[in-house]
């Protein structure tokens, strides 16, 4: 009888060792998994988009370093196909999706403090975008969307270009621009602002446009040279104006559970792999704007100056109505303001 139960108890024994031996290698095996993430982006996974220059550019340096490139799987979605990007900003915030790329803009209707970044003449160059995000201003934002939106911003790469006026007609003048129907982005900031130059804004999905300007349903649009190129717009709208109205910014925006399901220890290793993405990111927008300008000429696209001073004046009461609305910007403006000064 003592030996059936000396026997019982080995077995026992045996067995709750085989059971906590098999839990300890599923949490070893849990604590070794890799973080995955879900990248979103509207644009084409190719070198004619920002996006994808900048992806493509932290998915080769999470390679290259020995201490992330086991540890963090970045799987790309483009073209849209986790959605539209209103409601993909909507499944970042709630973690759905992991991380999103796209313009600031998209993010207004949850932070509408981000509007700031769409008023027109707000920065002069792509420098000043840089010095401005890189610093005051942008911390102030970052902190804003991850109050308002759940979401750590890790950086703010460029456009490919800033945004001017493409128009059938000759614009060289602040006055030719007046009664001429300028497609733009669905974008307050961006309506108020063209209307304020004297035009007529028309809000339109990007998909409508070629067919709006062959139909004369809109004599224009406004947008960078890269895109322009890309979608032929060229071919009807031949004349380009340097308005220069908006250098609007990218940004990386990441669900703040998924930024801390990477292991602490690693989090800087990732934010210096994204910082660095960002940093060549815009020295690639700089290059990939001039060729597209090159190529745009050498298809029959003429670029007119325009003066730039009255359109920047004509736009101020967009600021007033804006900072009327959300005072607590005007200590990022003074920001940009000083960014634009060093």
């Amino acid at each position: 009888m003592n030996i059936q139960r000396s026997g019982l108890r080995k077995t026992l024994i045996g067995t709750l060792t085989a059971s906590m031996l098999l839990a300890a290698g599923g949490i070893n095996n849990m604590a070794q998994a890799a973080v995955s993430l879900r990248v979103y982006s509207s644009l084409t996974a190719d070198d004619n988009s920002a996006h994808y220059i900048w992806f493509k550019r932290l998915q080769a340096n999470i390679a290259k370093n020995p201490l992330l490139k086991d540890e963090i799987k970045l799987n790309y979605f483009p073209n849209a196909m986790l959605g539209k990007e209103a409601d993909a900003a909507q499944q970042v915030r709630i973690g759905a999706i992991n991380m999103m790329i796209s313009g600031t803009s998209i993010w207004s209707t949850m932070v509408p403090e981000i509007g700031v970044l769409d008023l027109g003449y707000l920065f002069k160059d792509w420098d000043q975008v840089g010095k401005a995000l890189d610093g005051q201003a942008g911390k102030t934002l970052s902190d804003l969307m991850l109050k308002k939106a759940n979401v750590v911003v890790i950086g703010y790469p460029f456009n490919l270009g800033a945004r001017n006026v493409y128009t059938k007609k000759v614009v060289e003048k602040p006055e030719d621009l007046k009664n001429l129907k300028i497609r733009v982005l669905p974008v307050p900031n961006f309506i108020a602002t063209i209307n304020h130059m004297g035009a007529v804004a028309i809000p339109m999905p990007g998909g409508e446009v070629y067919s709006s300007l062959q139909m004369g349903v809109i004599d224009g649009l406004e947008h960078d040279s890269t895109t322009v190129l890309a979608n032929k717009f060229y071919e009807i709208a031949k004349n380009a104006s340097l308005t220069q109205h908006s250098y609007n910014p990218l940004m990386i925006a990441m669900n703040k559970n998924s930024f801390q399901q990477i292991p602490e220890k690693l989090r800087p290793e990732f934010l210096a792999a994204a910082k660095e993405a960002t940093e060549y990111e815009r020295q690639q927008s700089s290059l990939i704007e001039k060729k597209a300008v090159k190529q745009l000429e050498s298809l029959g696209m003429v670029f007119h100056d325009i003066d730039r001073n009255i359109l920047r004046n004509d736009v101020k009461p967009v600021w007033e109505a804006f900072l009327a609305k959300y005072p607590l910007m005007k200590s990022v403006i003074a920001d940009v303001t000083a960014a634009g000064n060093e």
